[in-house]
């Protein structure tokens, strides 16, 4: 009893001092929602389209893995009604569709067509997986004639590759009014993880993926990109080895922070005084994550910045541990550990992304097309 009584007690000291710490230094929690908001409304040019393929949770999921996507909503169009709502939407001729906010410099359209294409059953009219009805059909939705003539382009590649036991049955379609679904289903996956993973797991959509695409899920091969795009990112497709792999590649320290989830000491690693121009990029899988252009002196000893270099550099995960929920940063094709953000930043985002030297490399200006970052030098000007 004694034993429990003290482990007790070391857990309430441990979550009080936490508490002390993080509000003495001014540390505020931010909803991860909050944080891709900010992003994106200080990001530069975008473009919008509609998709739909079955369940718009599912579609939401997987085009915030693509890059150059900048947000996602999940919502309803195609039907005869105004503002419909979960209860009536498939009543009133909607479809579940998810509106994809991109980058055009850094994805096409016809890739967004490709990624619906291969994230989910494209031979199926009636319905996806066990969710039937016209309302879960999938369909892809053009807003001009090019791009019309781009989503019958992939369309008719993905049917000439004879990928799938029956046609391609996705009909392109003008774009309609977009409605937004409910606020509890935006980012559904993140919000409810085990209800989202029963469910994705069960409609089988996964397995479906993995027979008729395996790693070509992930890739765009039919749809043209941006040049941009075509010079290198060799991390795209970097594939993270073992852990045994990973205790010799890395120090221990960064082992322990991008591994183990772990936390360097403030003010242990001089990259929170660096000053010089250039990227920082993840340690492993050299994906870029953040520019000098956007690095300040938090004062708390770890690198902090304003906002990564594109909103689908990293990921968001809610993190409760140490009693007290913060918004964790990762790298996306990494998936490695790289720190937390917060709502106490400068402007123009209000956010202080404090990072983990440990778990990024710093590549100045002048090495950057050496090490073919050449296409992130503009983000310096």
């Amino acid at each position: 009893m004694k034993t429990i009584l003290i482990i007790i007690g070391v857990m309430l000291i441990i979550s009080v001092g936490f508490y002390l710490i993080t509000n003495t230094m001014g540390f505020k929690n931010v909803h991860p929602g909050e944080v891709q908001q900010t992003l994106h409304t200080s990001s530069g040019e975008t473009a919008t389209a509609l998709m739909a393929t079955g369940c718009f949770w599912c579609v939401e999921s997987d085009f915030e893995k693509l890059p150059g996507v900048v947000d996602v909503v999940s919502g309803y169009a195609g039907g005869n009604t105004e503002n419909p709502t979960y209860e009536n939407y498939a009543s009133g001729g909607h479809r579940e569709v998810v509106q994809i906010t991109y980058d055009p410099k850094r994805v096409t359209y016809g890739a967004l067509v490709e990624w619906t294409l291969k994230h989910g059953d494209s031979t199926d009219k009636h319905g996806s997986f066990y969710d039937r009805g016209a309302q879960y059909a999938p369909a892809v939705y053009f807003a001009t004639a090019e791009e019309e003539a781009s989503a019958k382009e992939i369309i008719q590649k993905v049917d000439e590759a004879e990928v799938f036991d029956a046609p391609v049955a996705v009909p392109v379609l003008p774009t309609e009014t977009f409605w937004p679904a409910e606020e509890y289903h935006q980012d559904y996956y993140k919000k409810n993880p085990l209800k989202y993973a029963f469910y994705r797991n069960g409609s089988g959509r996964d397995a479906f993926i993995e027979k008729y695409w395996g790693d070509r899920a992930s890739k765009i091969e039919f749809a043209n990109m941006p040049k941009a795009q075509d010079a290198g990112m060799s991390w795209t497709t970097y594939v993270k080895p073992d852990n045994s792999t990973l205790e010799k590649e890395l120090s221990k320290e960064q082992y322990y922070v991008t591994q183990k989830d772990g936390t360097e000491r403030a003010f242990s690693n001089p990259m929170h005084e660096e000053k010089r121009a250039g990227i920082y990029v993840d340690i492993l899988s050299g994906e870029p994550l953040f520019a000098s252009t956007h690095k300040f002196d938090s004062g708390t000893g770890w690198p902090s910045f304003t906002q990564p270099i594109d909103a689908g550099a990293i990921t968001l995960h809610e993190d409760k541990k140490l009693f007290v929920t913060r918004t964790e940063v990762r790298s996306r094709y990494a998936d490695n550990h790289l720190g937390h953000v917060f709502n106490d930043g400068p402007e123009p985002t209000g956010l202080r992304y404090c990072m983990n030297a440990a778990a990024l490399r710093f590549i100045p200006k002048e090495d950057m097309e050496q090490e073919g970052y050449g296409v992130y030098l503009k983000l310096l000007e």
